[in-house]
């Protein structure tokens, strides 16, 4: 969308963003992006961090203790209360039910969004037995079902302490978004998966921008730097997961790429244990709810009754 650059705002907007190195890389990305649109000085936007609940606890997976809600809690309250502008997550991070006083406002240019296996060179490589560390029911499963043999064990944490237990020995390989290693200037710390034979989780690799939904003047104003593409990838893999109804225990890989104007989505569901899968794929409109809302009606109607027994459908 192309916007009239607006004045210098009276005082800076506040970015709210979680502490996190990654976290804090995207919202100097976002500033820099809305600045740069805008014809603003850095300072005209004010970061202003706060410690996330999903931040505070690294001991269980994020499942155990209240899901991703855990990473948008607190800026949620604050962006409600006015403390804040508009706030930068993870759109990955973002649970699919948002309060109704919240919209997304822009999806900056999507990065992207392989994983990484750190630790070996490939899934076939990985010794007899290997330790996998994640705590994302997505890659468990992803694992388990390459590798059966593999066990999974529970690793959290930022970018710096999943390596850092991974060089103590709590796991023999991890696996973490290339999206972040990139942002984060750690590209070479492992090996990229395939997108096409290792699903990313939805919307992996896009930084999402959300605002009061009553407050038009920040919606105009962060419209500047809204990426049409990233944000109809981003809204058809949100929809699908609204039609699947999962949960955080649900295991959900999908890879979205725009062919001209429509777009192609692959998904895939798994068992928590990685023995039973259910792939499918639709093409459609890009804007095209339907399109995601079919798809998940196919994959449901398709999958093992272990698989379907983690989602309501919609």
């Amino acid at each position: 969308m192309t916007t009239v650059p607006q004045s210098r705002p009276k005082k800076p907007l506040r970015l709210g963003t979680r502490r996190s190195p990654l976290a804090m890389a995207q919202a100097e990305e976002a500033r820099a992006r809305l600045c740069a649109a805008q014809g603003w000085p850095l300072d005209a936007v004010e970061i202003v961090p706060v410690t996330a609940s999903g931040d505070k606890v690294q001991d269980r997976p994020l499942a155990e203790i209240g899901g991703k809600a855990l990473w948008t809690k607190e800026l949620d309250a604050w962006l409600l209360e006015g403390e804040i502008d508009f706030a930068v997550h993870s759109a990955k991070d973002v649970e699919t039910i948002r309060p109704a006083g919240i919209a997304f406002a822009a999806v900056l240019p999507r990065e992207d969004v392989r994983d990484v296996l750190v630790g070996a060179a490939s899934l076939a490589s990985l010794p007899a037995g290997a330790r996998v560390g994640t705590s994302a029911p997505r890659r468990a499963a992803q694992v388990l079902h390459a590798r059966p043999d593999c066990s999974v064990v529970p690793i959290r944490g930022n970018v710096a302490t999943r390596l850092a237990k991974l060089a103590s020995g709590e796991a023999d390989a991890t696996l973490l978004a290339l999206a972040g290693l990139n942002r984060l200037g750690q590209a070479d710390a492992g090996t990229p998966l395939a997108a096409e034979d290792w699903l990313p989780a939805p919307g992996q690799g896009a930084i999402a921008i959300e605002c009061r939904a009553g407050n038009a003047e920040t919606l105009a104003c962060l419209s500047a730097i809204d990426h049409a593409p990233s944000r109809h990838a981003l809204l058809a893999e949100r929809a699908l997961l609204a039609a699947l109804g999962g949960n955080c225990h649900s295991a959900i890989g999908v890879l979205t790429l725009a062919e001209g104007e429509s777009l192609h989505m692959r998904a895939a569901l798994f068992s928590p244990d990685g023995r039973a899968r259910c792939d499918g794929e639709v093409r459609f409109a890009a804007g095209d709810g339907q399109g995601p809302e079919s798809l998940a009606a196919d994959l449901l109607a398709r999958a093992a009754p272990e698989i379907r027994a983690l989602f309501t459908g919609s």
